[in-house]
């Protein structure tokens, strides 16, 4: 299977990436575009996490009812994004044209890579050893690491996000990072013209 762009990594930036990404449907620029995410979740910070300090999120949310609600949004929302579940990636290929993604059951091409999954230092990515460096915004201790980016891009067409990408373990850092991303793909897309995409109450 091909991608324009696919997303690894199911949590609170892969999700948000995905989100907006899906939103831009009806653009001109993003209506015929192959989207995927590998959702895959089971390192996300959010499966033990509470809420009670995020605009916009009842107190006492829980983590893991984000994360499930979140699949279930973008399934609702934007299904023509191909969400692939079950599946780990193990390697990224660099190939003419985009990249080679191989998991534990498949191998899928795209010409665009998000890279989404926690920060901890047992993230292992066949392809992806010469970007990792310790994490600058994390304590020595907690051995964290990111892969080393400018304004999350790897290079060209690969992406990283959320605290991979270098930022701390926020909540709204890692969401805010994933759109960040999304509108990057997307004014790519909209052949640099700077883009956004916002629904508005229609009255």
């Amino acid at each position: 299977m091909s991608f324009d762009a696919l997303i690894i990594g199911g949590g609170a930036a892969g999700l948000s990436c995905a989100l907006v990404l899906g939103s831009a449907k009806n653009k001109r620029f993003a209506e015929n575009k192959s989207i995927g995410i590998i959702a895959h979740q089971k390192t996300s910070h959010l499966q033990d996490a509470l809420f009670n300090n995020v605009l916009g999120l009842q107190p006492g949310t829980l983590g893991s009812d984000i994360l499930n609600s979140g699949i279930d949004q973008l399934a609702e929302l934007y299904p023509h994004i191909a969400q692939i579940e079950n599946e780990k990636v193990s390697a990224i290929q660099k190939e003419e044209g985009g990249f080679k993604i191989t998991t534990n059951k498949n191998e899928y091409n795209s010409k665009i890579v998000v890279i989404a999954v926690g920060y901890t230092s047992f993230m292992t990515i066949t392809g992806l050893e010469t970007y990792i460096e310790p994490h600058p915004r994390a304590a020595i201790k907690k051995d964290r690491i990111w892969l080393k980016n400018t304004d999350h891009l790897i290079e060209d067409n690969l992406y990283v996000a959320g605290t991979l990408a270098g930022w701390r373990s926020q909540f709204a850092m890692a969401c805010g990072s994933g759109s960040h991303v999304a509108t990057d793909i997307l004014t790519l897309w909209n052949d640099g013209n700077q883009t956004k995409i916002h629904d508005k109450v229609t009255v």
